[in-house]
């Protein structure tokens, strides 16, 4: 089943494709809008949020990348799941994908019952995300805000968490000095396991390495256990929330 009343924003240049997806998921009970291009998605996001949407790479006047970094550099819309439509056989674009903090990614052609699969999944997940603990979480010279979702570090930056990057945080928190190995990881981020030859958390992890300057090489603070998975080396306190 759907979630009702949960709204999906597509942007694709194929018309047949945005009238199919536009009447496939509105069948089964989400509110769709469909656009042609990257200058109507922005006006439409802009003018109404969504609770997820859907970037073809490929359009008219900039791709699909440009789109997803904007969403990304906006607090607004930070937290709203991505997921893009690539070239099945173009694995960069994929990764670079990955890298702007794309939730997600479909090769095209699809089929639109894997399509609404992802989509059910990411919305599990950030509905799980939303629940509110009302606690900071305190590591190494971050601190988690559960309300908020907003990353601190001790300097002052505040840094913008999407919605993967927050739920992968939030699992290497919960479960500090324990190595989780990737279909652990996946299901926590994407609320699926990973095909073996999957990069998405690989790319998770770096991405969420660079959030927290944890660049060196190796990396202090996110481990790479080889064969098994990745290890948070730090311990994690609790403080009470203000929320703010």
């Amino acid at each position: 089943m759907s979630q009702p009343g949960k709204s999906i924003l597509l942007v694709d240049d194929d018309q047949e494709i945005r009238e199919l997806l536009e009447t496939y998921l509105s069948r089964v009970g989400f509110q769709v809008r469909a656009v042609a291009d990257g200058a109507a998605f922005r006006q439409s996001l802009c003018a109404e949020s969504a609770d997820l949407v859907i970037l073809d790479v490929m359009l008219p006047d900039e791709d699909g990348f440009s789109l997803c970094r904007w969403v990304r550099e906006h607090q607004r819309f930070a937290q709203v799941p991505v997921i893009m439509l690539t070239a099945s056989s173009d694995e960069a674009d994929r990764v670079i994908g990955l890298e702007l903090g794309a939730d997600d990614y479909l090769g095209k052609p699809f089929s639109p019952r894997e399509l609404l699969a992802r989509i059910k999944a990411l919305l599990r997940r950030a509905q799980f995300s939303q629940e509110r603990s009302g606690e900071v979480l305190v590591f190494d010279d971050w601190r988690l805000d559960m309300i908020s979702h907003r990353l601190f570090h001790r300097d002052g930056e505040e840094v913008i968490l999407s919605g993967a990057d927050f739920a992968l945080l939030k699992l290497f928190l919960d479960h500090p000095q324990q190595i989780l190995d990737r279909d652990t990881i996946g299901n926590a981020t994407r609320g699926r396991e990973v095909m073996p030859l999957e990069r998405i958390v690989d790319m998770a992890v770096s991405r969420l390495r660079q959030r927290l300057r944890d660049t060196d090489k190796p990396p202090r603070l996110i481990r790479t256990v080889r064969g098994s998975g990745y290890q948070l080396a730090t311990t994690v306190s609790v403080q009470a929330g203000d929320g703010r």
